[in-house]
């Protein structure tokens, strides 16, 4: 079976052109991870590009790789139809059996939908909720890619949803859904979290209103006086973001609360394996990779009841799940850990075997080819 992918190449998105090898995401990496190991599947990896970059015909034994430049018209002020041309005269060579798109930010779902070739595409954000929440001005990213999210979905032959919220969100206008979690890396896996005096209390993701912070933050001053802990955040902000301003504020008046900024995922896993518990207070979050992550390494679990999150952690028996708009939830659920390490062991070992079953590369590779077989049979 000949699979197109339709990605972003990272280097394009953080301008990062001069590194000589592509890198996705954390979920299309660990898609990637398992389907390598697919001796039934070619794929053909597309992405597109703004300024010259290196690209390795093949990343893999049965994985190749194209490169698509495209000048800067073509992308968002043309609501990505420079990519969509693009890509459609690449497939055209390619001549896949199926095209899936991942992810409904960018070009990636739009160029499967219009691509004339059987699709499937993977929603990791829901744009349109997201952008509601942020309230996101006219003409801004989030309010474009809201719209383009509306205008893809009627107009893909399915959707691969990686949590039952997604689903619930597009099942009015995708003619056909699968669920299908993301998949964690394997090294993830290999990490177990050693017995150590480790309190660090670690809360992952871009410093902004949707992450939530600020108000993790506030909820845990009244524990801080009582538990002896440190609230450790890993993600960059936007010096013009007010909210991000009000958060370096709120950190730096805290002696308990550490900033780091961004980590790459080998810094990440060092911050797991010394973390006391993952803290995830989001308004609105689908399958955040960092809670499947954490899960795979064994760290102890506390999250928002919003969006995807509840099909990862069920509370009480893999993690506790909090109300984020409630300071006493979010420090209950806290005090919980720090005060009895053996039921966040406990949640923390429930949790690491049920990630071994479900987020494994290999076996969400396998559903994936699964969801392609299905979607040839329905075509034919």
């Amino acid at each position: 079976m000949k699979v197109a992918m339709i990605l972003t190449d990272e280097r394009e998105e953080f301008s990062q052109y001069e590194k000589p090898i592509p890198f996705f995401g954390p979920a299309p990496t660990a898609l990637l991870e398992g389907l390598c190991k697919c001796s039934e599947i070619e794929l053909h990896i597309v992405s597109c590009t703004k300024k010259p970059m290196r690209a390795p015909e093949k990343l893999a034994s049965n994985i190749w790789f194209h490169l698509i430049r495209v000048r800067q018209w073509g992308w968002l002020r043309s609501a990505y139809s420079g990519c969509v041309v693009a890509i459609r005269k690449k497939l055209q060579q390619i001549q896949p059996d199926v095209v899936h798109g991942q992810g409904t930010e960018r070009y990636c779902a739009l160029a499967a939908a219009l691509s004339g070739f059987p699709n499937v595409i993977t929603i990791h954000g829901n744009m349109r909720p997201i952008a509601e929440i942020n309230r996101a001005r006219l003409l801004s990213y989030q309010w474009c890619a809201a719209k383009l999210e509306q205008f893809t979905l009627p107009r893909v032959d399915g959707v691969v949803c990686v949590s039952s919220h997604t689903e619930s969100l597009v099942r009015e206008l995708a003619p056909h859904t699968w669920l299908i979690p993301n998949a964690v890396t394997a090294d993830f896996f290999a990490d177990r979290v050693p017995e150590s005096g480790s309190r660090d209390i670690l809360c992952v993701g871009l410093v902004c209103s949707l992450k939530n912070q600020n108000a993790l933050i506030q909820a845990l001053d009244r524990l801080a006086a009582e538990q002896n802990f440190r609230l450790v955040f890993l993600g960059r902000g936007s010096v013009s973001d007010p909210y991000f301003q009000e958060f370096l504020r709120l950190v730096c008046a805290r002696p308990w609360c550490i900033h780091e900024g961004f980590v790459d995922s080998r810094t990440l896993k060092k911050f797991l394996r010394r973390a006391y518990a993952l803290a995830l207070p989001s308004l609105e979050d689908n399958c955040p990779m960092v809670l499947l992550e954490a899960a795979a390494g064994g760290v102890p679990i506390m999250a928002a009841r919003v969006g995807g999150i509840p099909d990862l952690v069920q509370d009480q028996q893999t993690g506790l799940l909090f109300d984020p708009s409630d300071p006493n939830s979010i420090a209950s659920a806290a005090d919980r850990y720090l005060s009895d390490r053996s039921f966040a062991k406990q949640m923390a070992e429930n949790a690491r075997i049920a990630a071994d079953k479900c987020f494994r590369p290999t076996v969400v590779a396998d559903k994936h080819l699964e969801t392609y077989r299905q979607l040839l049979a329905e075509k034919h």
